[in-house]
């Protein structure tokens, strides 16, 4: 004989709701399990998207931290590392061009770092500019200044390359491409992921590293007292445009691609876009990191689910007894629903605090940017609150199944 389903007021109701916590809390060893797997995807989560952010903001420092209006390059250029070189005589002609305040070269070039102590050799990326001008954020240096790098054979990094260049303090000396090189200051925050080590130099040093330095006779005493300037024939990587005040900036970009020869011009924002589609959609890189974020959350929801499933399966009697109160089967469900929810928040909280302690120590010590932004925080507690709730459905599927008249089963 079926037994008869009575309403149940809503105060008992309210009552009967914190049976979730009760639940969640009578097991503190299999709540703790748990909450190591929401923990685990969370950080999973949030640090593979921290990377991609942090990894598509790295490819472009250079670029969105330059006072550059326009960046012209070969029109061959897939992103800020892969150019082929044009001559240093497209300066001359941009500065020439109608609409141009400023134009000025920048040599970005892979190099060879001897540390001469050890002997060891170690690839690098050379970054020349002018030390005054457009390319290089002053709020970036720690010790030194950028003006020191009129001097020529000079360079600066960022601190978490000493390490790995075997480098300890300002004025130690090796040697770039065979050419002796020395340490006169340091910055914080500016080297990238995608890039070797970034050693920033003068544009006269950079092109001597580049276009003399690999020559088996150069050395400091044979290209002379100073770095080499620029011909017209020498190789650069780009060329940064100011425009005058209220110039268009769409029609300078035509007029000097027309009359510099096989050449493109961006805009920064372009320029950044271009290079961080090429790192996250080409490489490859940003589906793998994407792919490592998935796999946080197929982790969690299996913890997740199998917990709550454990959990119902010891409480079915339980939920028998509520079902034989007059309790609906949506009631039923929020409590479910509600013991999910908690565990996605006991488990979130820890595991953000941990992620941006690690951002934190992998900005300082290893020049790693994880970028978590509140936008970003928000979206992954959706993720886990999403992950635990769908796990819940498991669950639910067993009690829908319950039999009031188990209650009354030995």
């Amino acid at each position: 004989m079926p037994i008869a389903h009575c309403p149940i007021p809503n105060s008992q109701l309210r009552f009967m709701a914190s049976i979730a916590r009760k639940n969640l809390l009578e097991d503190i060893p299999r709540f703790l399990v748990a909450q190591a797997g929401i923990l685990f995807a969370v950080s999973l989560v949030t640090i593979q998207t921290g990377l991609q952010y942090g990894f598509a903001r790295s490819s472009t420092q250079l670029i969105d931290q330059s006072r550059a209006d326009i960046w012209v390059s070969s029109k061959n250029m897939q992103h800020l590392g892969l150019t082929i070189p044009i001559p240093y005589e497209q300066v001359t002609k941009a500065r020439k061009v109608k609409g141009v305040d400023k134009a000025e070269a920048v040599i970005i070039d892979g190099g060879l770092w001897h540390e001469l102590e050890t002997d060891e050799i170690t690839s690098i990326t050379i970054v020349g500019a002018d030390p005054q001008g457009m390319l290089f954020d002053r709020s970036n240096i720690v010790e030194g200044r950028f003006d020191d790098l009129k001097q020529s054979f000079t360079f600066i990094i960022d601190k978490t390359n000493l390490d790995s260049l075997h480098l300890k303090s300002l004025g130690e000396v090796g040697e770039i491409n065979n050419i002796a090189a020395k340490l006169v200051g340091f910055t914080q925050g500016t080297q990238s992921i995608v890039f070797g080590t970034l050693m920033f130099t003068s544009l006269e040093t950079a092109n001597t590293y580049r276009n003399y330095g690999t020559q088996t006779t150069a050395s400091p005493n044979n290209v002379g007292s100073s770095a080499k300037k620029p011909i017209s024939t020498d190789q650069i990587s780009f060329v940064l445009i100011r425009a005058k005040p209220g110039q268009n900036i769409e029609k300078l970009k035509k007029n000097l691609e027309q009359t510099l020869s096989d050449s493109r011009a961006y805009t920064r924002q372009e320029m950044s876009k271009i290079t961080q589609e090429y790192w996250q959609e080409r490489s490859g890189i940003g589906f793998i990191l994407g792919l490592g974020a998935v796999v946080g959350v197929v982790v969690g929801a299996v913890v997740v689910s199998q917990i709550l499933y454990a959990s119902v399966t010891d409480h079915i009697k339980e939920f028998g007894t509520l079902k034989a109160m007059g309790a609906s089967d949506w009631f039923i469900y929020n409590v479910i629903i509600e013991q999910a929810i908690w565990m996605a928040i006991l488990g979130y909280l820890p595991g953000i605090v941990l992620c941006l302690g690690v951002a934190a120590w992998t900005s300082t010590a290893q020049g790693i940017v994880i970028l978590i932004t509140p936008l970003s925080a928000i979206t992954v507690f959706g993720i886990t609150v999403l992950m635990c709730v769908s796990s819940a459905v498991f669950a639910i599927q067993k009690v829908t199944r319950v039999d009031p008249a188990i209650v009354f089963k030995g």
